[in-house]
């Protein structure tokens, strides 16, 4: 490992010495080493950041909700402000109609805080409770209604445009329900029925998980991701490209949430989910 090399570089028509190099094997493990580590560093900085926002579904789910917060805390800011504002207004009212002033109320923040925080202490705990169900209940469905309205005027004519196959023929057990959680369709079916490919695309996932059971995942034009899930086995292989009508999967019982042979299918459109009946025909 330690023992000195010396490579020469020579010109082959007249062997005149162009270069020397010196090395030893333990030199070239260590360099070796630090261009892996630069490769894997590399390899998982892009898993990370560029390739989440073009594969993963739920980056603009995140997007959106991210947005949603910062949104709230303006509106918190801007509601201090206008208390403030409130405030200085009776002020000068009390001023102007030579009333006296009590000026040791404090304008920051932090008195105006500890205001809004003490009169929330009046509030039993029950009240607490019953508001906060209402505003999961109001979020969860404002929340659905962005995932699910996404998909009109110009972005469902685009989707209209492709043809798509139908990647089984069966009877639809459950419907599209985004406010169930439930972002796609059941197709009964028997078991190792072929399940076909929808469009032309590649595949970005092929692989088991543990609600899904075997699920493969292909990447169409336009920022559209199908999802087939439940499968018995999987035909096709992370990378492959698929052509529509093209057989990936069969009709199995795999993973936690499922309770018979049935494929789940589901449609993604730049990142929120559409319902799969109103462009395939099963």
């Amino acid at each position: 490992m330690t023992n000195r090399y010396l490579l020469i570089i020579r010109n082959e028509e007249n062997f005149a010495e162009k270069t020397t190099v010196s090395f030893n094997y333990a030199k070239l493990i260590v360099i070796a080493s630090g261009l892996l580590i630069l490769l894997v560093a590399l390899a998982f900085f892009l898993v990370t950041t560029v390739l989440s926002e073009w594969f993963d579904p739920r980056h603009a789910q995140q997007q959106t909700r991210r947005q949603m917060v910062e949104f709230n805390l303006k509106l918190d800011s801007i509601e201090i402000e206008m208390k403030k504002k409130d405030l200085l207004i009776s002020r000068f009212q009390k001023l102007l109609a030579g009333d006296s002033v009590d000026f040791s109320d404090d304008l920051s923040e932090e008195k105006i805080a500890e205001g809004e925080a003490s009169s929330n202490k009046e509030l039993d705990e029950n009240e607490m409770a019953s508001i906060d169900s209402a505003f999961r209940k109001q979020f969860s469905t404002v929340n659905n209604a962005i995932l699910t309205s996404v998909v009109e005027g110009t972005e469902a004519s685009e989707l209209q445009e492709i043809v798509f196959f139908p990647p089984l023929k069966g009877l639809v057990s459950s419907k599209y329900n985004p406010l169930q959680n439930h972002y796609g369709i059941d197709v009964v079916a028997v078991s190792n029925d072929p399940v076909k490919c929808v469009a032309d695309g590649t595949v970005i996932f092929s692989d088991w998980s543990q609600d899904g059971g075997y699920t493969i995942a292909v990447q169409h034009v336009g920022n559209l991701i199908s999802v087939y899930k439940h499968n018995s086995a999987l035909l096709k292989e992370t990378g492959n490209f698929i052509r529509g009508g093209d057989v990936i999967a069969l009709v199995g019982n795999s993973g936690e949430l499922t309770d018979g042979p049935h494929l789940h299918f589901e449609l993604w459109y730049n990142g929120n989910s559409v319902n799969p009946e109103e462009f395939v025909s099963f």
